[in-house]
């Protein structure tokens, strides 16, 4: 098993991160380990990183990688969205900084049979947990018409979005709907052909939205922002890398509300809420992967990056 990922942004994060050298960091989307190494090279022996990641592939790659040249990396299968418990299993009351890269590795999409790639024939899985249950064979088979409309427009921002449906659930009348190929054909027929000349491929935007269904990639995102602020220390920072207009609202919109959380009316001369401000954001503007970063990895093309500190 060759686990590969690109590491998007790389440098831009470790900058954000402004590592302490004896500093406690967690890297919550672990991958194949290249942030992780980034952020272990800049600590002492005094410091700490938790790597954290719910596919045991990238915790067996990482592990490989790393654990003999950085022996203060520990390495956790689980969800990031886990994090108050991971810290308090291992009694770490706050952290220093964390990172979350949130788009699908380059290994699951060039692993076959993980199911998440429109480019290889593979079962309908997408599941970054392997030890789950739910896959996307019952997002595609299981789900109403409306159901599927409703994730394939809102995840996927796909205009075809209910013709797409009703080809997958009038395909599916005549036999189940098991394989990536499968998929990708209903969507071509369900999508007219002139407009399948120009952009993304066809299938592109119903993986990705059937990809963050079976993950439920955007229901923790925001409590998940909230707890990790909880828990960072003074002057801690959180860098967020999205790869999807939807996550990067949320992350947007989750920082502002944590920079100026009054719920005051504007017509009021003072603050009487009294909720008090806990970040400063450090990038007003999302930072962007540049044009040596894109020509050498097309894959970063969507990356944003957010940063912010806690006061």
């Amino acid at each position: 098993m060759n686990f590969h990922h690109v590491s998007v942004l790389l440098n831009e994060c470790i900058d954000g991160l402004e590592i302490l050298p004896d500093g406690i960091y967690v890297d919550g989307t672990m991958g194949g380990g290249g942030h992780s190494e980034a952020i272990c090279s800049k600590l002492s022996r005094n410091g700490l990183l938790i790597g954290i990641d719910q596919d045991l592939n990238a915790i067996r790659a990482s592990e490989k990688r790393l654990k003999v040249k950085y022996p203060n990396i520990i390495m956790v299968n689980d969800n990031f969205s886990h994090i108050r418990k991971i810290l308090g299993d291992l009694n770490i009351p706050s952290i220093n900084g964390m990172l979350l890269d949130l788009g699908v590795s380059s290994h699951q999409l060039d692993e076959p049979d993980r199911g998440f790639s429109y480019m290889h024939n593979a079962e309908l899985d997408m599941r970054m947990n392997q030890n789950a249950s739910f896959t996307a064979k019952e997002v595609v088979n299981e789900y109403s018409e409306n159901e599927l409309e409703k994730i394939i427009k809102n995840y996927g921002e796909e205009r075809w979005a209910k013709r797409i449906a009703h080809f997958i659930v009038e395909e599916r009348k005549k036999t189940p709907i098991s394989t990536t190929f499968q998929l990708v054909d209903i969507i071509k027929k369900a999508i007219p052909a002139g407009a399948r000349k120009d952009g993304p491929h066809p299938a592109k935007r119903t993986f990705q939205a059937i990809r963050i269904e079976v993950n439920g990639e955007l229901e923790i995102l925001r409590n998940t922002i909230l707890d990790i602020v909880d828990l960072l220390d003074h002057k801690g920072r959180l860098c967020i890398i999205t790869f999807h207009s939807l996550e990067d609202r949320i992350v947007k919109q989750t920082f502002k509300e944590l920079e100026n959380p009054c719920t005051c009316p504007p017509e009021f001369p003072v603050c009487v809420c009294g909720k008090k401000r806990q970040v400063k954001i450090i990038t007003k503007k999302p930072v962007l992967p540049t044009k040596e970063e894109l020509e050498a990895n097309p894959r970063a093309r969507s990356a944003k990056l957010r940063i912010l500190e806690k006061l």
